[in-house]
């Protein structure tokens, strides 16, 4: 199915202003469509955390446009359309692993019961289970990434954004991941990006893109 979940003209972005300005993002045209997995790769600094939050809605372009034809807009894409687990994972601390999964239902408006009951699934589908009643502090961080991860698929999205999900496994533990990520979007359908500097990770995905300081680059080349 050719669906256009995000359509980027032009955007761009910077912070400051005048002398201080800091261009992070230069100005980049692209789309995103369902089905597709996209390894954005560069340097870090390069911009790639600034796209992805700009494709997520979180922060707003300071030029060009963005859109989500296929979804909600942007006041409804998370939770629900845009999944996203950032490399600061942001469990929140008072709560277990699987009452953090099951938050985003919660916000959601699902009753309780079938919250946590999909959460506990999806960490057994993950091989998480022994970790659902443990609290962030109790958690590795490789752990924690994880669960941060089940987070940001427990809504089932149509868009999944990662921000270096692996940097804190072995590759071994990163093969086993993206095995189970793979399965579990498989059922959806759902696009993938995938911020990375793991070209074991990289090489997994069938399109990838390049960004260094702020100009994005969606052309194929060699790796």
């Amino acid at each position: 199915m050719d669906e256009t979940l995000v359509r980027a003209s032009a955007v761009e972005k910077t912070y400051g202003s005048g002398r201080s300005a800091t261009r992070a993002l230069s100005p980049a045209t692209f789309e995103v469509r369902r089905g597709q997995h996209i390894a954005l790769e560069g340097p870090s600094g390069s911009g790639k955390t600034t796209l992805l939050h700009l494709i997520a809605g979180i922060d707003v372009p300071t030029g060009g446009s963005i859109e989500w034809p296929a979804l909600d807009g942007r006041e409804r894409l998370r939770p629900g359309p845009v999944g996203m687990a950032l490399q600061a994972v942001g469990l929140l601390p008072t709560l277990t692993a699987v009452e953090n999964v099951a938050m985003p239902l919660l916000l959601e408006g699902q009753a309780e019961a079938d919250a946590f009951a999909r959460s506990i699934a999806l960490l057994d589908a993950m091989r998480l289970s022994e970790l659902a009643q443990k609290l962030p502090e109790q958690l590795s961080g490789g752990q924690a990434q994880r669960v941060g991860l089940a987070r940001a698929l427990i809504t089932r999205p149509a868009l999944l954004l990662l921000d270096e999900p692996t940097g804190q496994l072995d590759h071994e533990a990163a093969r086993v991941l993206l095995e189970i990520l793979a399965a579990q979007i498989a059922e959806t359908g759902a696009a993938l990006v995938v911020a990375t500097h793991d070209e074991f990770v990289a090489g997994r995905l069938e399109h990838r893109w390049y960004i260094r300081d702020g100009v994005l680059s969606t052309e194929a080349r060699d790796a």
